[in-house]
């Protein structure tokens, strides 16, 4: 089936990726904060549009599924939501997320990240989503918790980042939780 397009509170959508979005992804890339927190660097616009038809591909194998988060009224992208590593026997699905520049701070990543885990966990029928996210990355740690996602523990030395490896926090939200 086609991936669909959520609708989120205060104008938002998380609509698939469109290969129009290459540019606005590129330079979303260039972002340091981006940067600091995700393993992948886009070097060009073409590589952004490699990178979209890999996201459009991983739908199509039921491996992941990756949104544009942009804002309904003019267009203009100000996120990413994504279900990575799907494990669709257990159920199981790790998120993963980012804000861009402009849009950090007006509740964008909080309002697609709960829009996302009610469609994962009571549409489509996901019973466990996780996050992982660097201990240092205090931002993500209070998107997590804000949208029910229980601080599960650290797992040590979980991801190599530019500047070493890095403990992470896991939270979680399994159906039912709220």
């Amino acid at each position: 089936m086609p991936q669909p397009v959520l609708k989120a509170p205060g104008g938002l959508l998380l609509r698939p990726w469109a290969a129009i979005d290459a540019p606005a992804l590129y330079q979303a890339s260039l972002d340091p904060e981006i940067q600091k927190w995700n393993k992948w660097r886009l070097d060009s616009e073409e590589e952004a549009r490699v990178t979209i038809s890999g996201w459009r591909e991983a739908w199509r194998q039921e491996a992941g599924a990756h949104w544009a988060v942009i804002r309904s009224g003019d267009r203009t992208l100000v996120g990413r939501m994504a279900l990575i590593e799907m494990r669709l026997v257990r159920g199981v699905a790790h998120v993963a997320y980012w804000t861009a520049p402009r849009s950090r701070g007006a509740g964008v990543a909080p309002t697609a990240l709960g829009t996302l885990a009610e469609f994962a966990l009571d549409q489509v029928g996901f019973h466990r989503l996780e996050i992982a996210h660097s201990t240092a990355n205090q931002a993500s740690c209070r998107v997590a918790l804000k949208c029910g996602f229980a601080h599960e523990g650290v797992m040590r030395g979980e991801s190599p980042y530019d500047d070493g490896w890095h403990d992470a926090h896991l939270h979680a939200r399994v159906a039912g939780d709220r």
